[in-house]
């Protein structure tokens, strides 16, 4: 036997990894078993991982390294996401950081070509910091959601659900970034507490309040609560003249109900093109809309003498104009108000009026059921099992409330909606037209002009569960792996790519995407405070694996991590489980220099009571062996219930504490006894062999570093210990 290392070497995690891939064993097809599936959540090709990609990361790993030692047919399919407007605004900004150009000055051809660029160098680091993580993931079948594969499932679901009517193209009020002039998805928007001027001003007989004053133009409408007795002398649809910003003006008298009648004088005047409330109250009562403010936020011509002027410039002229003429009663100057901002690129979010495509949630669809309800059916028949449960309740708030999802953004890089337009002709298909339309289409198929905008992001991601399995072919791969069982993912994306797998599987496939959701929480520092680069708090896990090795960021990650909550880490944590990797060494290196013949094998009882070559145990050996099947037991169980920080927590004080510094200790006495010897080597090699078994989910590098030194086979394909 050749001499083993002092200290474990955590350098040599990648030289594993390369033997766990060539084994071939991260591939399903070449296992055995019933089927246990996991779609990897993609990281977005924006840069690098983060924390809460490595939580996930492990997670997942742990699943699908305990589910493959108990024989399952493992997949976890790895993917990245071309997230589009993450992309496209990381890149613009750069392109402008460098050359002083936005996309516009590009055209669309070359920007796309840099974007992809980008998104390859990305996806490059983003593979390999994966497999740094130890991500037994199956690389063969590694997806793209804008690949060409997924590209046809996205244009085929798109095809199916319009020719439903489930996709319609209307106008709405949308999230409006002026800096990127796209519309964004409500996930994307960032609300940011900002202090700002609350103006109270004098519309005829009312006071009416409001911190944005430029977009009062068109305020042509003051609205009251029906049952506020203090304007019970006005009556619905009553007209009267105030004199306002640029003169006289007609009100109208609305009553509605969505007025708060304890917020301020319980009076509004309303802004349909501005605001999403106001716009559903237009819509309600048939008003117009007017539109105060353009694309760029520049005020249009009914802001008379502001006309062509920035909002945040004209803001104090116009609170000018408006004290001039005696119409501010009173400034609170301490008033705070949240401010939306885009996510991605920080652009002040100015709500607007487009026409988009919708998908449309309410209606029936060909299962007699509205989207909405097929997505919460999901739930509530129990055929897809949240954890934690609270966030069910969560999870049917969002569904019972849902708006059509905006399914149109006004960028460059990503899905083309399918869509294309010919005079009044409207053409929709998975491929581009060849002549249909009109008689002489033929002759004319080229001025045939595809609609210009992508797609939200979430709308590939949605069909992730099964695009990456084939469909929209009868492939083998999705009659084997789907639905799959368990989704792992932050629960702060619950609704927003959750649901909407569970809505796109549900109509496209009749099916559950998934058995099981995981919801994990958000990684923080140690004092609790989420991480940013502004305060200096940013965990990078390839500089701590660097440091410490893949298992002790890992073992960081999952003890204390419960579902769905937080969880503070730092570096002194990780540090404590580098610690734990080198007990384990140690102790591995202990056992096998005092046991004589190899470590524990396939042909090595694993249960009490057996003999190997003769071999007694005795009866404080047995009742150690006991003790452990029992801890495996204990261990397997929270496994089976997604208990994976306790399980992790039980592992490193039995190891250390009941294994290291009890059962090690005492058994140096033994091995110095000739009648007790062979009873204790092998009472100690099935102890090693079993641990190394149980911790190999959660610290795969050292455990199956240490099972090289006296095995040809691989430990990620051994049984799990039998209870």
């Amino acid at each position: 036997m050749a001499d083993i290392p002092k200290t474990y070497d955590q350098s040599k995690e990648p030289d594993i990894y390369k033997l766990w891939e060539l084994s071939g064993y991260f591939n399903p097809d070449n296992l055995s078993g019933k089927p246990f599936t996991i779609m990897m959540p993609p990281p977005n090709v924006t840069g690098t991982l983060h924390v809460g990609h490595a939580v996930f990361l492990t997670l997942q790993d742990i699943m699908i390294r305990f589910e493959r030692m108990r024989g399952r047919k493992t997949l976890w399919l790895p993917g990245t996401d071309h997230a589009t407007i993450a992309t496209s605004s990381k890149v613009e900004a750069m392109i402008y950081k460098q050359e002083g150009k936005t996309r516009h000055d590009l055209g669309r051809e070359e920007f796309e070509k840099r974007a992809a660029k980008f998104a390859q160098e990305s996806h490059d680091t983003i593979v390999h910091q994966v497999r740094r993580m130890g991500a037994s993931c199956d690389w063969s079948r590694e997806a793209y959601t804008f690949d060409q594969d997924r590209s046809l499932a996205v244009r085929t679901a798109f095809k199916r659900m319009y020719d439903d009517g489930l996709i319609y193209r209307g106008f709405r009020i949308v999230n409006w970034d002026p800096k990127l002039k796209t519309n964004v998805s409500d996930d994307e928007i960032e609300w940011k507490e900002e202090a700002a001027p609350f103006y109270y001003l004098k519309y005829g007989p009312f006071t009416i309040g409001t911190a944005r004053p430029e977009t009062k133009f068109g305020d042509k409408y003051v609205v009251v609560h029906p049952k506020d007795a203090r304007y019970h002398e006005y009556k619905h649809g009553q007209q009267l003249e105030v004199e306002w910003i640029n003169g006289k003006i007609t009100a109208t008298i609305i009553k509605d109900e969505a007025v708060d009648m304890e917020f301020g004088t319980g009076v509004m005047t309303i802004t349909p093109w501005h605001d999403a409330t106001d716009f559903e109250i237009a819509k309600r009562h048939n008003l117009d809309k007017e539109q105060i403010i353009d694309d760029r936020g520049v005020l249009l011509a009914v802001a008379g003498e502001f006309v062509g002027q920035h909002i945040k410039k004209a803001r104090p002229l116009i609170v000018e104009k408006l004290k001039a003429k005696g119409l501010v009663e009173k400034i609170d100057e301490a008033y705070f108000h949240r401010v939306a901002t885009n996510s991605r690129g920080g652009g002040i979010i100015e709500p607007q009026i487009k026409e988009q495509w919708f998908v449309d949630v309410n209606k029936e669809t060909k299962n007699k059921k509205s989207l909405k309800e097929l997505m919460l059916q999901a739930i509530k028949s129990e055929k897809i099992k949240i954890i934690p449960e609270r966030f069910e309740k969560i999870y049917f708030h969002w569904i019972e409330n849902l708006r059509d999802w905006c399914i149109s953004r006004q960028l460059w890089f990503g899905h083309q909606i399918p869509v294309w337009y010919r005079s009044s002709e409207i053409y929709c298909d998975v491929e581009p037209p060849k002549g249909q339309g009109s008689t002489s289409a033929k002759a004319s198929a080229d001025k045939w002009t595809q609609d210009p905008d992508t797609l939200d992001t979430w709308f590939s991601s949605g069909l992730w569960t099964f695009s990456t399995l084939g469909w929209p072919q009868e492939a083998t791969d999705l009659k084997t792996f789907h639905p799959t069982d368990v989704l792992e993912t932050g629960y702060d994306i619950l609704f927003f790519w959750v649901a909407r797998m569970i809505l796109m599987s549900e109509f496209l496939l009749g099916d559950i995407p998934f058995r099981t959701v995981y919801l994990h929480g958000l990684i923080r520092d140690k004092d609790r405070q989420k991480m940013s680069k502004s305060k200096g708090n940013v965990i990078d896990p390839l500089g701590v694996i660097d440091t410490y090795g893949s298992d002790a960021l890992r073992m960081g990650l999952i003890v204390g991590n419960l579902p769905g909550n937080d969880l503070p880490l730092s570096e002194d944590k990780v540090r404590g489980y580098r610690n734990f990797a080198n007990k384990i060494w140690n102790a591995a290196r202990f056992v096998i220099s005092n046991c004589s013949s190899p470590l524990a094998g396939e042909d090595v009882p694993t249960s009490v009571g057996t003999d190997e070559g003769g071999t007694k145990l005795t009866k404080d050996d047995k009742t150690i062996l006991k003790d452990l099947d029992k801890f495996a037991a204990a261990v397997t169980k929270k496994l089976e219930k997604f208990d994976f920080a306790h399980a992790a927590e039980d592992l490193y004080h039995y190891f250390w504490h009941t294994f290291a510094d009890k059962i090690i200790e005492e058994s140096k006495t033994k091995l110095a006894d000739p009648k007790k010897r062979a009873s204790a080597q092998l009472m100690l090699k099935i102890m090693l062999e079993t641990q190394l078994k149980l911790l190999h989910p959660f610290m795969p590098f050292v455990t199956e570093t240490i099972w090289q030194l006296e095995h040809k086979d691989l430990l990620m394909i051994q049984k799990w210990p039998k209870q």
